[in-house]
């Protein structure tokens, strides 16, 4: 197996956006199964929280350096400073509302960002074939995608697979698809050893409260409207966060460098569904509603659908069911009984990452420094 192998202390792999929903879940996951050290980088902009991840139960074995992926020379000293022989690059602008009122930041983020990243793990790994062969043959370089950069499925039976042409359809799904083909470029011109992971639907605790589960689940608390686009029949492949990280990290260690693999959770659920077994759940784990509120459901609100909205994804695991044996452990129900009692549980996060005291706090703690080297072990 190449790459750090999951038992030795020593070996080092480099995270970016480890702050973020799927990134925090990423490193919680490393702390606990492997004995790894853990290098996160994040930028920490509106979606990042520190508080997501946990580090004080990694035994020193975690540092947090605050930079930008699209910062060449911050990258370049994070390299060389921690020596990473495994990257695993989850940073990325990825809302697709946000990316319709502001493609800007989304086309800098996930692609410039990207091939700054990939320009300077390059040029760390030709050196290390130099100076420490060894450490340059176990090298891997994996970047984490998603499943709308293969845009719409409309047969029922239709699955994404890892040769699925591209058809990206927002200003999101676009940008993640250059990132892609700019990953698989810089592997078959410069023989950089990367892998490719494209995942479907995340959901699970932690995820900023813009996204359709968490909205759900606060505005049904606080008694407000729970809108859904059009007729809510989109139907999307519910994966949960903590299944998807150990996939991940599956992937980084034992996949075959240059393939790619889907990721899903094997439930396709419409999103008008997602919204009533929301308040399903909320009927038994909150029964003293907001006042005015009789059912949760009776807030449910139709609104217009937003541009270029994709009506299906479904992905078929089975590559990485074959080859790596992975299997997600939660089932949609079991996982979203759990997001929603994490919820109901952890107001006092909701309030932090909602109310701009945490970015008065990440201002105060690192102000504008492109790279902080504390160690928060």
């Amino acid at each position: 197996m190449n790459g750090f192998r999951s038992g030795v202390k020593g070996q080092l792999v480099l995270v970016t956006g480890g702050a973020g929903f799927i990134g925090s879940a990423v490193v919680r996951e490393l702390g606990k199964s492997t004995r790894a050290d853990i290098v996160n980088v994040d930028k920490l902009t509106y979606a990042g929280n520190h508080d997501s991840v946990g580090a004080e139960a990694f035994d020193g074995r975690y540092t947090f350096v605050r930079a930008d992926i699209c910062d060449a020379v911050a990258m370049q000293e994070v390299f060389e400073a921690y020596r990473p022989d495994v990257v695993m690059h989850l940073a990325a602008e990825s809302h697709v509302d946000r990316s319709i009122a502001g493609p800007a930041a989304f086309i800098e983020t996930n692609i410039v960002g990207t091939y700054t990243l990939l320009e300077v793990a390059r040029t760390y790994w030709e050196g290390l074939g130099l100076s420490d062969p060894e450490k340059a043959n176990g090298f891997r370089f994996h970047h984490v995608s998603t499943d709308e950069v293969y845009g719409d499925l409309y047969g029922t039976d239709d699955l994404f697979r890892e040769a699925t042409p591209y058809a990206p359809s927002s200003p999101y799904s676009a940008s993640k698809a250059g990132s892609d083909h700019l990953v698989r470029a810089w592997q078959r011109t410069f023989g950089l050893p990367t892998l490719i992971s494209n995942c479907s639907n995340n959901y699970g605790p932690y995820q900023f409260p813009e996204k359709l589960i968490p909205l759900m689940i606060l505005n049904a608390r606080d008694g407000k409207p729970l809108p859904v686009y059009g007729n809510g029949q989109q139907v999307r492949d519910w994966l949960y966060v903590e299944d998807h990280a150990r996939a991940l990290i599956r992937v980084a260690t034992e996949g075959e460098v240059g393939e790619t693999y889907n990721i899903g959770g094997h439930n396709e659920v419409t999103n008008l569904e997602v919204v009533e077994r929301i308040c399903e759940l909320l009927e038994e784990l909150a029964p003293y509603k907001p006042e005015g509120v009789n059912h949760y459901r009776d807030l449910i609100t139709f609104v217009a659908d937003r541009p270029g909205h994709d009506l299906r994804y479904a992905i078929d695991a089975s590559k990485i069911e074959r080859e790596l044996g992975w299997v997600p452990s939660e089932t949609f129900e079991t996982g979203l009984r759990k997001t929603v009692q994490w919820y109901l549980d952890n107001g006092d996060w909701v309030e932090g990452v909602t109310s701009g005291a945490y970015r008065d706090w990440v201002e105060k703690h690192y102000g504008e420094q492109a790279v902080d080297r504390a160690n928060d072990g």
